[in-house]
C-alpha cells in the first residue's frame, strides 16, 4: 500500500515537472512574439506520448510510434528556424519531452526499432540549438552540445541498465516456469504410476478371485474404481496447473503428511498387511517441500512394492521425527516375486528422481535389502528447520 502509494507521489510530480516545464517554452514562446502554436503543438504531441497512461493507451501507439513521431515534429520544428523570418526558441520542457522519450525508446523499443528510435530522439535532442544559428556563440553551442551529449548518454544508459534487468527478470521468471512445469510433470508421472500400477495389480487379483472366490470380489472392483477416479482427479489437477500458470493453490497437486494417511489406507490387497507407524509427537507443520518429498518417498516406495515385490504380505510405512530430521522408512517382506508384465516394471529412474529430490532438500536416501535379508528397505532424512 505504501508503495503504491510512494509511486504515484513519483509520477503525480514528474508529471507536474513536465508540465511546468512545458508551460515555461510557451512562456518563453510568447515573451519572443513567436507563434505559440508551433511549440504547442510540438509539446502537446510529445506530453502526450510520454504521459498516456499504459492501461489506457490504444493498442496502434506502440512503443516506436511513441517516440518517433514526436522527434520528427520536433526536427520539423528546428527545420523551421532556418527559414529568414524565423529563429525558434526551445526550453526545457521539449528537451525533457525528448529525453523521456529518448528513454522509452531505449527501455522498451523492440529490438529491431530500439537504436533507430534512439538516434532519432537523441538527434532532435542535439538539433534544438540550431534554431538559434545566428545568435548563439561558437562556445555557447559547444558547450550546449556537450551537456546535451551528457544528458543522452546518463538518460539511454539507465535506461539500458533498467532494460537489461527486465531481460534477466524475464529469463529468470521463464526459467523458473519451465523448472515448475518440469516438476509438475514429474508429480503427473508419479500420481499415475501409482494409481495404474494399483489398478493393474487389483485386476490381476480380481482375475485370479473371479473363478475362485467370485462372492469377495466387489471390494476389490471396489478398490479399482478408486484408484482410477484418484489417478483421474491427480491428471486433472497437474493438466489444470500446466495450462494456467495463474492457478490457485487448492488445484496444484497436494502431498503432505496427512495425504500419506490416505495412501496407505487405499494400498494392498486381500493378502497384504499394510501398517502406517506415525510417532504422534511429529508436528503437522513442518516445511511443505519436507512434506511434499517424504510423501513422494511413500508413493514412489509403494508403487515399487507392487511392481517388484506383489509377494510381500505385510508393508511398514514409519514416520519419525529425531535430532531436528524426519525420518521416513518403507520396508516390506516381499522376495521380489511378481507377475506384472515387463512394460508395467517403469524405466528404472524412480529411486533416480526420490534421490534429486531428498537431496535438493539437504537430506539423504538409501534403498537396499532389509535388515534379516528378506524383503527391502527404503530410508530418507529430511532436515526440519526452517
Amino acid at each position: 500500500m505504501k508503495s503504491g502509494w510512494l509511486k504515484g507521489c513519483a509520477r503525480g510530480a514528474a508529471v507536474g515537472a513536465l508540465c511546468t516545464a512545458a508551460l515555461i517554452d510557451l512562456a518563453s514562446a510568447a515573451a519572443v512574439e513567436y507563434p505559440l502554436w508551433r511549440p504547442a503543438v510540438v509539446l502537446a504531441v510529445g506530453l502526450t506520448a510520454v504521459l498516456w497512461p499504459a492501461a489506457r493507451r490504444p493498442a496502434w501507439l506502440t512503443p516506436p510510434l511513441r517516440t518517433t513521431i514526436p522527434a520528427l515534429l520536433s526536427l520539423a520544428y528546428t527545420a523551421a528556424a532556418y527559414l529568414p523570418d524565423h529563429n525558434a526558441p526551445f526550453g526545457p520542457g521539449e528537451l525533457a519531452v525528448l529525453l523521456s522519450l529518448l528513454f522509452i525508446a531505449v527501455r522498451h523499443c523492440p529490438p529491431r526499432w530500439s537504436v533507430a528510435c534512439a538516434v532519432l530522439d537523441a538527434c532532435a535532442v542535439l538539433a534544438t540549438p540550431l534554431r538559434y544559428y545566428g545568435q548563439l556563440p561558437p562556445d555557447g553551442a559547444l558547450g550546449f552540445t556537450l551537456v546535451s551529449l551528457i544528458l543522452i548518454g546518463i538518460v539511454a544508459g539507465l535506461a539500458a541498465y533498467l532494460r537489461s534487468l527486465d531481460y534477466r527478470r524475464t529469463v529468470a521468471v521463464a526459467d523458473t516456469r519451465r523448472e515448475e512445469r518440469l516438476a509438475i510433470a514429474a508429480d503427473l508421472h508419479d500420481f499415475v504410476a501409482h494409481h495404474v500400477t494399483g489398478i493393474l495389480v487389483q485386476t490381476q487379483v480380481a482375475r485370479m478371485m473371479a473363478t475362485t472366490r467370485p462372492d469377495a470380489l466387489d471390494p476389490v472392483l471396489a478398490g479399482i474404481e478408486r484408484a482410477a477416479t484418484e489417478a483421474l482427479a491427480s491428471m486433472r489437477r497437474t493438466v489444470g496447473v500446466l495450462r494456467d500458470t495463474d492457478t490457485e493453490a487448492d488445484r496444484r497437486p497436494v502431498g503432505d503428511l496427512a495425504a500419506i494417511t490416505g495412501l496407505t489406507e487405499g494400498f494392498g490387497g486381500p493378502t497384504q498387511r499394510m501398517v502406517l507407524d506415525r510417532d504422534p509427537s511429529l508436528p503437522a507443520d513442518l516445511p511443505h517441500e519436507v512434506q511434499a518429498a517424504a510423501f513422494r518417498v511413500v508413493q514412489e516406495s509403494l508403487t515399487n512394492v507392487r511392481r517388484h515385490a506383489a509377494d510381500a504380505t505385510t508393508i511398514t510405512v514409519r514416520l519419525r521425527q529425531a535430532d531436528g530430521a524426519l525420518e521416513v522408512t518403507i520396508r516390506d517382506d516381499g522376495r521380489g516375486g511378481t507377475q506384472l508384465p515387463a512394460e508395467a516394471h517403469g524405466g528404472g529412474f524412480g529411486l533416480v528422481g526420490l534421490r534429486e529430490r531428498v537431496t535438493a532438500l539437504g537430506g539423504r536416501l538409501w534403498a537396499g535389502p532389509a535388515a534379516g535379508g528378506q524383503g527391502w528397505e527404503v530410508r530418507a532424512r529430511f532436515p526440519t528447520a526452517r
